[in-house]
């Protein structure tokens, strides 16, 4: 990719704003620039829109919005502050910070004046302990949407749910959901606001004037053709992040690298920060990830893993080195800090027995196949304890150890080591009718037990373009470049190496892409 090209008045197509990138930041600003008069052109390098927003449950981690107050939640961006800044503290600029919190109600309110979107509350804690928490959550879901008559070119053409995509499968008939809902109805408003978005058109350069203003961009078309595209009001990046670039990952030490990731395949590869670091952009926070626990597949790939109701996760002795039922971002750092499941020498197998089933207790993103898995050696089951350590390669005696003193923390109805079952968050995903001491506790007793392999997995990675209050993309030295904008995970992300609440990423993304439309329609 060349990141620069000389500035030329010979132009194919002029609109005010290109959006490059299709996923929930992406969308949101282009229907907020849309919606505020200007011409808008959205271009998405695959064949689906949606990015990796597509994959996601959806949940929006946008305090103190109207869709909250509906459902009678007593939300403030106030409250989200105090919450955020004990966590966050000085890791981003409390600037950030506060355009993201004191932005998130006035979105949805903004959002919300269009009939084709419409949001509702539903309970997901928070992730963490501390002042502002909300134990049964703040987060927002767009609402199923159902197909309005005439939108089957466009809504056709949303990236399939992972499990689908991964496997093979068609995506599901009827009314759009979770990720594909908010998808869809950004698509639609963006259409119906006179906003266009085109697939297979990749970013190839970005293009500045004399006084090193972006102007537009080159894009390579599906038939290897070149457009030149003017942007009198700005460019958007919102590609999501380098995921997906095996050199970028191990250039800047992003974790085991790009085989493990949840994002989508041909998307994630950097172009973005590749395009706007050449032009001299900042760029921060390059090491991080959105982390996940994640099943690893016969192909070598991973699918992302949450909601653990049973069974222990141990490392290559054969001990538990974390509570396995914390959010999924907290339990990949604890990953890392442990040395476990984050290379391919360093294992970690999660162990389950027979009471609870032969599937894993717990939701994988994409389903598992018994056979295939046991065919590739990453899902193992043995009759004892003694033969299952065998089986996974992990010392006999310190595995018995391990799950005898589990058993008693179940029977007890405490975790001295790891706390699990203490968080709401641990319970959340427990049966609502158990009368055990403690429902996250529950005994590995008889056989036969199974164990399936677990490794450093991503939703995403998080670092990226260093950027001002508007979203404009900013120069080592604080200065900005000017026209040039970027959200979501193409920017390095106002939460630091936090993860506070169930969709962060996507809120994130969506605030700044509102906010980057909002100063592109200003026309300051």
């Amino acid at each position: 990719m060349s990141a620069q090209t000389p500035q030329t008045t010979s132009w194919d197509e002029t609109v005010d704003v290109l959006v490059v990138g299709s996923g929930g930041a992406a969308l949101t600003g282009a229907y907020s620039a849309a919606a505020q008069g200007l011409d808008t052109l959205v271009v998405e390098k695959t064949e689906y829109f949606g990015g990796t927003t597509a994959y996601a449950g959806a949940c929006l981690w946008l305090p103190g919005n109207q869709a909250q107050a509906r459902a009678g939640v007593e939300d403030s961006a106030d409250l989200a502050r105090a919450y955020f800044r004990s966590l966050v503290g000085d890791a981003t600029p409390h600037e950030l910070q506060d355009a993201y919190l004191d932005g998130a109600g006035p979105l949805v309110e903004f959002l919300e004046r269009d009939e084709l979107i419409d949001f509702e509350y539903r309970p997901f804690p928070d992730y963490y302990p501390g002042p502002g928490r909300f134990d049964a959550g703040r987060g927002v879901f767009p609402v199923p949407l159902e197909r309005p008559e005439g939108s089957a070119e466009l809504l056709d053409a949303v990236r399939p749910p992972a499990y689908a995509e991964r496997l093979r499968l068609p995506a599901p008939e009827g009314p759009l959901e979770d990720g594909r809902a908010l998808i869809g109805r950004l698509l639609l408003a963006l259409h119906g606001a006179g906003g266009r978005a085109e697939r297979h058109t990749a970013l190839t350069a970005l293009v500045q004037d004399d006084t090193g203003r972006v102007t537009g961009a080159e894009v390579r078309t599906a038939s290897g053709g070149t457009r030149r595209i003017e942007a009198r009001r700005g460019v958007l990046l919102a590609a999501g992040g380098y995921e997906r670039a095996s050199d970028l990952r191990r250039t800047w030490g992003n974790g085991p690298g790009a085989d493990w990731t949840m994002g989508p395949a041909g998307g994630g590869t950097g172009d973005a920060l590749r395009a706007a670091t050449g032009l001299g952009a900042t760029a921060t926070m390059l090491d991080e990830s959105w982390w996940c626990p994640s099943v690893l597949f016969p192909d070598g790939s991973a699918a992302f893993a949450l909601g653990f109701r049973a069974g222990v996760f141990v490392d290559a002795r054969g001990r538990r080195f974390a509570n396995e039922c914390l959010s999924y971002d907290r339990m990949g750092r604890a990953m890392m800090a442990a040395g476990a499941g984050d290379r391919p020498d360093r294992p970690v197998w999660w162990v389950w027995d027979a009471a609870h089933g032969e599937e894993p207790p717990g939701i994988v993103l994409v389903p598992t196949d018994r056979e295939s898995f046991e065919q590739a050696g990453v899902w193992r089951t043995a009759d004892t304890i003694e033969g299952i350590a065998a089986e996974i390669g992990v010392p006999a005696d310190a595995l018995a150890a391990t799950v005898k003193t589990f058993n008693g923390y179940a029977a007890e109805g405490h975790d001295p080591e790891f706390g699990r079952g203490d968080d709401p968050y641990d319970r959340f995903f427990t049966d609502p009718e158990s009368t055990v001491p403690n429902p996250c506790l529950l005994p590995l007793e008889r056989g036969p037990f199974h164990a399936v392999r677990i490794v450093l997995g991503d939703l995403g990675t998080k670092g990226g373009l260093g950027t001002d209050v508007h979203a404009r993309v900013l120069r080592g030295d604080g200065s900005v470049i000017e026209g040039l904008y970027a959200a979501g995970n193409t920017a390095a992300n106002v939460t630091g190496p936090v993860y506070p609440g169930p969709g962060a990423p996507i809120g994130t993304g969506m605030v700044f892409g509102h906010r980057a439309a909002t100063h592109m329609a200003s026309g300051t």
